[in-house]
């Protein structure tokens, strides 16, 4: 084979600042690893009671990170049954094992169902958002609500709780994330307390304008 020509060369050339554009502009385009995860920390509502492990909102939360390309772990550590007091026994531990971005606390219906102590309640909320921020984590605080049978008083001290906390630690907050779903009996299962699946979707988009605004704010590490 003969030495290229000048016309050649030239077009070598072309191609080749040609192909480093194109490899820059991918470099740019994929999505950076984030640092951190978010870690769901709740009860029944959230560990997808009486739901196939892919119907939950947590697990819908994954598909939707997926599907807009956000290299983020979701580590679901919900408790069917947990109380906000145990919710606090274990959350150091978790912090710990899965060092996460957010953490979404999801935790009081139980406390609530139990006729529990508010104020124990609100201690036990307000320590795991102080141990939340420590461990360098962002909050999501999710309200709930409990039927009026529990008596008024009760029941307006216990939401009340929600939006006190919320003010007090100056915490992301949806105020009663099951409120599209929660007078319609037709979205709960046979007990009227847990969410059937075709809820779960309205209970991710209820959580998910708050939700997004703190995963835009998680660092990127390239």
């Amino acid at each position: 084979m003969g030495r290229p020509s000048r016309r050649q060369w030239r077009g070598a050339r072309r191609w080749v600042g040609a192909m480093a554009v194109v490899f820059a502009t991918m470099l740019v385009s994929i999505p950076a690893y984030a640092a951190g995860g978010i870690l769901v920390f709740g009860d029944s509502l959230s560990a997808g009671y009486g739901l196939a492990r892919h119907d939950g909102w947590v697990a819908l939360l994954e598909e939707r990170l997926v599907a807009k390309d956000a290299d983020i772990d979701v580590v679901n550590a919900s408790v069917s049954g947990e109380t906000t007091a145990g919710g606090r026994s274990r959350l150091a531990a978790a912090l710990a094992d899965h060092q996460p971005a957010i953490v979404v606390l999801e935790l009081g219906g139980n406390d609530g169902l139990r006729a529990l102590p508010v104020a124990d309640m609100k201690d036990n909320l307000t320590a795991m958002i102080e141990a939340s921020r420590n461990a360098q984590a962002k909050v999501l605080l999710l309200g709930m609500r409990i039927p009026a049978n529990y008596g008024k008083t009760y029941s307006d001290r216990f939401h009340g709780a929600f939006n006190d906390i919320a003010k007090q630690s100056d915490v992301a907050y949806v105020p009663f994330f099951l409120e599209s779903i929660a007078t319609d009996r037709r979205n709960f299962q046979a007990d009227g307390i847990h969410p059937n699946a075709a809820a779960q979707p309205e209970m991710l988009d209820a959580v998910w304008p708050t939700l997004s605004t703190l995963i835009s704010q998680i660092p990127a590490v390239p």
